[in-house]
């Protein structure tokens, strides 16, 4: 309950992009088109994974539940943002923000145990090429897909289930663009050390273990492929996982200059910036990187086109 004069918050307001009133016709702009452009991407990796033959193999499996966790993180956080832009004051209910809250811990810890996954599948496609197809059979990738959502919605719930008991009173505004960990704890006028404490063993789980997990496998794979012999055979042996060796970089390495930078008395301002590099930059990049860098891809493109072309 909240004491003498205050009173119970109902509603959050998210502050935005104030210190830009100027430019928002043009960030709104440009995050629309982002946002399309996030979409349509990942949607045509869905898509292509879905109905081309030769691109069902386990390293798709993932790629294609990836761009689905991409998709659903950016939904659940670019429409809110592109409306603060337009009016330059977010409103959301306490439990609206919670729950985006919840949606942004799911989807982004799902990431990360994902591509884990997906450094183990390339470890097993370069390590042990004669025995891959019987390692990472069909059934164990279902399995580990399942079990990956699994956890994604069990650890971030359990900070919720703890942060819901706390009593939220008098100041309701959050400088950001979407409901934070941070600074939603901030606002809660009740003890929060316990929930720090959670938070911090929960990140270790989330972030700490699948990302000592990929550093690991890459090791094993680095030493495999400079016991090639031949140069051609260590060429193709690194491009069979470059790709998802610049998503790992891509992705640690924007999480690790939020999260992980020293604070001072302007972090949570400055993260508010920092923020947009995973949840622009790394759903815009998976897209990208898969395509460009991936003939299998380009080819799917091409008859998904010429499929087009020529029953259009």
């Amino acid at each position: 309950m909240c004491e003498g004069n205050q009173t119970q918050v109902n509603q959050i307001h998210l502050l935005g992009f104030r210190s830009l009133h100027k430019y928002r016709t043009l960030l709104f702009i440009v995050f629309f088109l982002t946002y399309i452009f996030i979409l349509g991407g990942n949607l045509l990796i869905i898509l292509l994974v879905s109905v081309i033959d030769h691109l069902k193999t386990p390293m798709y499996f993932f790629l294609k539940h990836l761009s689905i966790a991409d998709v659903l993180l950016s939904t659940s956080i670019f429409p809110v943002m592109l409306d603060i832009i337009l009016v330059e004051k977010g409103i959301l209910s306490l439990w609206g923000c919670i729950f985006q809250l919840l949606l942004f811990g799911v989807f982004g810890c799902f990431q990360c145990f994902l591509i884990a996954i997906m450094s183990y599948d390339r470890y097993l496609a370069i390590c042990h090429p004669l025995r891959y197809s019987s390692l990472m059979s069909p059934d164990l990738c279902h399995r580990l897909n399942i079990g990956t959502w699994f956890l994604a919605n069990v650890l971030p719930s359990s900070e919720i289930i703890v942060l819901i008991q706390y009593n939220f009173c008098g100041l309701n505004s959050i400088d950001h663009f979407f409901c934070d960990f941070g600074p939603v704890v901030e606002l809660a006028t009740s003890d929060t050390s316990i929930l720090i404490l959670q938070d911090f063993v929960v990140s270790i789980f989330i972030f700490v273990f699948p990302f000592a997990f990929i550093i690991i496998t890459y090791a094993c794979i680095f030493f495999t492929i400079l016991k090639i012999s031949s140069r051609c055979g260590k060429r193709k042996a690194f491009s069979t996982c470059s790709s998802h060796l610049i998503t790992v970089c891509v992705y640690y390495g924007s999480f690790i200059t939020v999260y992980m930078t020293p604070s001072d008395e302007n972090t949570s301002h400055i993260n508010k910036y920092r923020s947009l590099l995973y949840l622009v930059v790394t759903p815009l990049m998976n897209p990208i990187i898969y395509s460009l860098r991936n003939q299998e891809i380009k080819r799917a493109v091409q008859k998904i086109v010429s499929h087009i072309f020529y029953y259009g």
